[in-house]
Protein backbone atom coordinates (compact mmCIF):
# COMPACT_ATOMS: atom_id res chain seq x y z
CA UNK A 1 0.00 0.00 0.00
CA UNK A 2 1.62 2.88 -1.40
CA UNK A 3 1.47 6.56 1.29
CA UNK A 4 0.49 9.85 0.03
CA UNK A 5 1.51 12.84 1.69
CA UNK A 6 -0.75 15.74 0.89
CA UNK A 7 1.63 18.77 -0.51
CA UNK A 8 -0.85 21.49 -1.00
CA UNK A 9 -4.60 21.46 -0.78
CA UNK A 10 -7.98 24.04 -0.32
CA UNK A 11 -8.08 24.88 -4.24
CA UNK A 12 -10.36 24.59 -6.59
CA UNK A 13 -9.50 22.04 -9.83
CA UNK A 14 -6.38 21.25 -10.51
CA UNK A 15 -4.72 20.40 -14.30
CA UNK A 16 -1.57 20.59 -16.17
CA UNK A 17 0.81 19.50 -13.63
CA UNK A 18 4.97 19.44 -15.21
CA UNK A 19 8.22 19.14 -12.91
CA UNK A 20 10.04 22.23 -13.98
CA UNK A 21 13.65 23.43 -12.33
CA UNK A 22 12.74 22.52 -8.80
CA UNK A 23 8.62 22.94 -8.71
CA UNK A 24 6.11 21.56 -9.62
CA UNK A 25 3.59 23.74 -11.97
CA UNK A 26 0.06 23.42 -12.45
CA UNK A 27 -3.16 25.32 -13.37
CA UNK A 28 -5.89 25.81 -11.10
CA UNK A 29 -8.51 25.86 -13.55
CA UNK A 30 -11.77 27.07 -11.67
CA UNK A 31 -9.14 29.13 -9.75
CA UNK A 32 -8.31 30.57 -12.90
CA UNK A 33 -4.18 31.03 -11.69
CA UNK A 34 -1.18 29.17 -12.66
CA UNK A 35 0.78 27.64 -10.06
CA UNK A 36 4.21 26.10 -9.01
CA UNK A 37 4.82 24.68 -5.25
CA UNK A 38 8.03 23.09 -4.39
CA UNK A 39 8.62 20.25 -1.91
CA UNK A 40 7.66 21.84 0.72
CA UNK A 41 4.25 22.88 0.01
CA UNK A 42 5.25 26.39 -0.67
CA UNK A 43 2.80 27.46 -2.96
CA UNK A 44 3.43 30.74 -5.47
CA UNK A 45 0.81 32.10 -7.96
CA UNK A 46 2.29 32.21 -11.72
CA UNK A 47 -0.39 34.59 -13.58
CA UNK A 48 -3.71 34.62 -13.49
CA UNK A 49 -5.87 33.24 -16.60
CA UNK A 50 -9.13 34.48 -16.84
CA UNK A 51 -10.34 31.38 -19.76
CA UNK A 52 -9.61 29.10 -17.19
CA UNK A 53 -5.88 27.52 -17.84
CA UNK A 54 -5.07 23.99 -18.37
CA UNK A 55 -2.26 22.53 -20.30
CA UNK A 56 1.21 23.57 -19.66
CA UNK A 57 4.39 23.59 -21.38
CA UNK A 58 7.63 25.25 -22.56
CA UNK A 59 9.31 26.84 -25.31
CA UNK A 60 13.60 25.84 -26.23
CA UNK A 61 14.21 29.94 -24.67
CA UNK A 62 12.11 29.22 -21.22
CA UNK A 63 9.27 31.09 -21.83
CA UNK A 64 5.83 29.25 -20.73
CA UNK A 65 2.97 28.24 -22.58
CA UNK A 66 -0.73 27.79 -21.17
CA UNK A 67 -3.74 26.79 -22.54
CA UNK A 68 -6.67 28.55 -22.25
CA UNK A 69 -9.86 26.82 -22.49
CA UNK A 70 -12.70 28.76 -23.27
CA UNK A 71 -11.64 31.07 -25.92
CA UNK A 72 -9.72 28.54 -27.11
CA UNK A 73 -5.89 30.60 -27.01
CA UNK A 74 -2.71 29.64 -26.22
CA UNK A 75 -0.97 32.23 -24.72
CA UNK A 76 2.78 32.89 -23.71
CA UNK A 77 4.26 34.02 -20.63
CA UNK A 78 7.08 36.39 -20.93
CA UNK A 79 8.68 39.76 -18.89
CA UNK A 80 5.50 38.92 -16.61
CA UNK A 81 2.73 39.11 -19.06
CA UNK A 82 0.45 36.72 -21.11
CA UNK A 83 1.16 37.40 -24.52
CA UNK A 84 -1.59 35.76 -27.46
CA UNK A 85 0.57 32.48 -28.92
CA UNK A 86 -1.91 31.36 -31.50
CA UNK A 87 -5.86 31.94 -31.77
CA UNK A 88 -7.37 28.19 -32.20
CA UNK A 89 -10.78 28.96 -31.81
CA UNK A 90 -11.28 28.64 -35.40
CA UNK A 91 -9.48 24.76 -35.73
CA UNK A 92 -10.98 23.53 -31.73
CA UNK A 93 -14.29 22.33 -32.31
CA UNK A 94 -14.67 23.05 -28.21
CA UNK A 95 -13.04 23.79 -24.90
CA UNK A 96 -9.29 23.25 -25.56
CA UNK A 97 -7.84 21.39 -22.59
CA UNK A 98 -4.83 19.47 -22.07
CA UNK A 99 -0.67 20.07 -24.35
CA UNK A 100 2.33 18.66 -24.32
CA UNK A 101 5.31 20.71 -25.91
CA UNK A 102 8.00 18.95 -27.31
CA UNK A 103 11.99 19.84 -27.22
CA UNK A 104 11.26 21.82 -30.49
CA UNK A 105 8.71 24.19 -29.27
CA UNK A 106 5.80 22.67 -30.77
CA UNK A 107 2.90 21.98 -28.37
CA UNK A 108 0.21 19.53 -29.38
CA UNK A 109 -3.25 21.16 -28.41
CA UNK A 110 -6.11 18.45 -27.55
CA UNK A 111 -10.13 19.61 -26.91
CA UNK A 112 -13.25 18.02 -25.63
CA UNK A 113 -14.80 18.45 -28.58
CA UNK A 114 -18.12 19.04 -27.18
CA UNK A 115 -19.72 21.45 -24.40
CA UNK A 116 -19.49 18.60 -21.40
CA UNK A 117 -20.52 21.07 -18.86
CA UNK A 118 -23.84 21.22 -20.82
CA UNK A 119 -24.22 17.77 -21.16
CA UNK A 120 -24.40 17.92 -25.00
CA UNK A 121 -23.80 14.85 -27.10
CA UNK A 122 -20.14 13.66 -27.62
CA UNK A 123 -18.62 14.14 -30.71
CA UNK A 124 -15.11 14.17 -32.44
CA UNK A 125 -12.66 16.47 -30.99
CA UNK A 126 -8.85 17.79 -32.86
CA UNK A 127 -5.60 17.79 -32.00
CA UNK A 128 -3.70 20.72 -32.71
CA UNK A 129 -0.04 21.35 -33.84
CA UNK A 130 1.27 24.92 -32.58
CA UNK A 131 4.54 25.68 -34.52
CA UNK A 132 7.06 27.75 -32.21
CA UNK A 133 6.25 31.01 -34.55
CA UNK A 134 2.78 30.11 -33.59
CA UNK A 135 1.72 29.18 -36.84
CA UNK A 136 -1.71 26.13 -36.27
CA UNK A 137 -2.76 23.51 -38.03
CA UNK A 138 -4.95 20.19 -37.28
CA UNK A 139 -2.76 17.46 -37.43
CA UNK A 140 -5.62 14.84 -36.01
CA UNK A 141 -8.97 15.48 -36.86
CA UNK A 142 -11.05 12.82 -35.14
CA UNK A 143 -9.95 11.91 -31.83
CA UNK A 144 -12.40 10.54 -28.77
CA UNK A 145 -11.72 13.83 -26.12
CA UNK A 146 -7.97 13.84 -26.82
CA UNK A 147 -6.31 14.85 -23.33
CA UNK A 148 -2.68 14.42 -21.22
CA UNK A 149 -0.42 13.39 -23.67
CA UNK A 150 3.85 11.81 -22.83
CA UNK A 151 6.72 12.08 -25.76
CA UNK A 152 9.48 9.64 -24.95
CA UNK A 153 13.22 10.91 -24.51
CA UNK A 154 13.42 10.05 -28.47
CA UNK A 155 10.91 12.25 -29.59
CA UNK A 156 9.91 9.56 -31.95
CA UNK A 157 6.15 9.14 -30.55
CA UNK A 158 3.37 10.38 -28.68
CA UNK A 159 1.10 9.04 -26.68
CA UNK A 160 -2.45 10.61 -26.08
CA UNK A 161 -5.34 9.77 -23.79
CA UNK A 162 -8.61 9.73 -25.39
CA UNK A 163 -10.96 9.92 -22.44
CA UNK A 164 -13.80 9.51 -24.79
CA UNK A 165 -12.32 6.27 -25.97
CA UNK A 166 -11.09 4.71 -22.66
CA UNK A 167 -7.83 4.40 -23.99
CA UNK A 168 -4.20 5.61 -25.09
CA UNK A 169 -3.20 6.21 -28.82
CA UNK A 170 -0.01 6.28 -30.28
CA UNK A 171 1.38 8.40 -33.32
CA UNK A 172 4.97 8.31 -34.90
CA UNK A 173 5.96 12.22 -35.24
CA UNK A 174 6.90 12.82 -38.67
CA UNK A 175 9.93 15.37 -39.43
CA UNK A 176 7.11 18.45 -39.73
CA UNK A 177 5.40 17.59 -36.53
CA UNK A 178 2.49 15.32 -38.42
CA UNK A 179 0.78 12.35 -36.22
CA UNK A 180 1.23 9.45 -38.32
CA UNK A 181 0.84 5.53 -38.21
CA UNK A 182 -2.32 5.95 -35.53
CA UNK A 183 -2.35 2.77 -33.19
CA UNK A 184 -3.97 1.40 -29.72
CA UNK A 185 -1.03 2.13 -27.34
CA UNK A 186 -3.57 0.27 -24.33
CA UNK A 187 -7.28 -0.19 -23.89
CA UNK A 188 -8.32 0.83 -20.38
CA UNK A 189 -11.81 -1.19 -20.14
CA UNK A 190 -13.92 1.23 -17.62
CA UNK A 191 -11.34 3.40 -16.92
CA UNK A 192 -11.26 7.13 -18.51
CA UNK A 193 -8.27 8.22 -18.95
CA UNK A 194 -7.18 12.34 -17.86
CA UNK A 195 -3.76 13.36 -17.16
CA UNK A 196 -0.77 10.75 -17.84
CA UNK A 197 2.73 10.71 -17.06
CA UNK A 198 5.47 8.33 -18.46
CA UNK A 199 8.03 6.07 -16.44
CA UNK A 200 11.74 4.63 -17.81
CA UNK A 201 10.41 1.64 -18.43
CA UNK A 202 7.78 2.78 -21.18
CA UNK A 203 5.02 2.24 -18.79
CA UNK A 204 1.84 5.30 -18.45
CA UNK A 205 0.90 6.32 -14.88
CA UNK A 206 -3.34 7.12 -15.78
CA UNK A 207 -5.31 9.31 -13.57
CA UNK A 208 -8.52 7.98 -13.87
CA UNK A 209 -11.15 10.17 -12.47
CA UNK A 210 -14.31 8.24 -12.44
CA UNK A 211 -13.09 5.34 -11.50
CA UNK A 212 -10.89 6.82 -8.73
CA UNK A 213 -7.88 5.35 -9.45
CA UNK A 214 -4.39 5.93 -10.35
CA UNK A 215 -3.16 3.07 -13.11
CA UNK A 216 0.31 2.00 -14.40
CA UNK A 217 -0.30 0.59 -17.47
CA UNK A 218 1.90 -0.70 -20.20
CA UNK A 219 2.10 -0.85 -23.84
CA UNK A 220 -0.73 -3.85 -24.34
CA UNK A 221 -2.44 -2.67 -21.51
CA UNK A 222 -0.89 -4.83 -18.66
CA UNK A 223 -2.15 -3.03 -15.72
CA UNK A 224 1.04 -3.15 -13.23
CA UNK A 225 -0.45 -1.34 -10.29
CA UNK A 226 -3.91 0.18 -9.46
CA UNK A 227 -4.48 2.27 -6.50
CA UNK A 228 -7.85 3.02 -5.31
CA UNK A 229 -8.11 7.02 -3.91
CA UNK A 230 -10.72 8.58 -1.68
CA UNK A 231 -10.90 11.53 -4.82
CA UNK A 232 -11.19 11.93 -7.88
CA UNK A 233 -7.23 11.69 -9.58
CA UNK A 234 -7.75 14.65 -12.34
CA UNK A 235 -3.55 14.19 -13.34
CA UNK A 236 -0.23 13.22 -12.27
CA UNK A 237 3.31 14.04 -13.14
CA UNK A 238 6.61 12.54 -12.54
CA UNK A 239 9.46 14.61 -10.61
CA UNK A 240 11.31 15.52 -7.67
CA UNK A 241 14.64 14.33 -6.95
CA UNK A 242 15.22 11.85 -9.98
CA UNK A 243 12.02 12.39 -11.34
CA UNK A 244 11.07 9.45 -8.57
CA UNK A 245 7.74 11.33 -7.18
CA UNK A 246 4.67 10.62 -8.38
CA UNK A 247 2.17 13.92 -7.98
CA UNK A 248 -1.07 13.43 -7.70
CA UNK A 249 -3.90 16.05 -8.12
CA UNK A 250 -7.36 15.38 -7.01
CA UNK A 251 -10.54 16.47 -6.57
CA UNK A 252 -14.41 15.91 -5.60
CA UNK A 253 -16.14 17.19 -8.12
CA UNK A 254 -15.60 18.44 -11.63
CA UNK A 255 -18.72 20.97 -11.23
CA UNK A 256 -17.21 24.97 -11.91
CA UNK A 257 -19.01 26.52 -9.24
CA UNK A 258 -19.33 23.62 -7.14
CA UNK A 259 -15.33 23.35 -7.31
CA UNK A 260 -14.78 26.63 -6.45
CA UNK A 261 -17.33 26.55 -3.92
CA UNK A 262 -15.89 23.34 -2.05
CA UNK A 263 -11.97 23.58 -2.65
CA UNK A 264 -11.37 20.54 -2.65
CA UNK A 265 -8.66 20.00 -5.00
CA UNK A 266 -4.89 18.83 -3.59
CA UNK A 267 -1.65 17.68 -5.04
CA UNK A 268 -0.71 14.45 -3.38
CA UNK A 269 2.80 13.04 -3.52
CA UNK A 270 4.08 9.40 -3.29
CA UNK A 271 8.25 7.82 -4.06
CA UNK A 272 7.42 5.27 -7.20
CA UNK A 273 10.63 2.56 -8.41
CA UNK A 274 10.79 3.81 -11.51
CA UNK A 275 12.13 7.36 -12.57
CA UNK A 276 9.89 9.45 -15.10
CA UNK A 277 11.34 10.06 -18.34
CA UNK A 278 10.59 12.24 -21.81
CA UNK A 279 8.07 14.83 -21.93
CA UNK A 280 6.29 16.87 -20.47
Amino acid sequence: MRQFKVLVDGLCFLEGPRWHGDRLYFSDMHGHTVNAVDLNGKLEVITEVAGWPSGLGWLPDGRMLIVSMTDRRLLRLENGGLKLHADLSSLASALCNDMVVDAAGRAYVGNFGYNFFQGEKEKPAEVILVNPDGSARIVVPQMQFPNGSVIPPDGKTIVIGESGGHRLTEFDIAADGSLINRRVFAELGEALPDGIALDAEGAIWVAAPFTHELLRVRRGGEITERIKRDQMPIACALGGPGRRTLFVLSADTVIPDECRQKRSARVEITEVEVPGAGLP
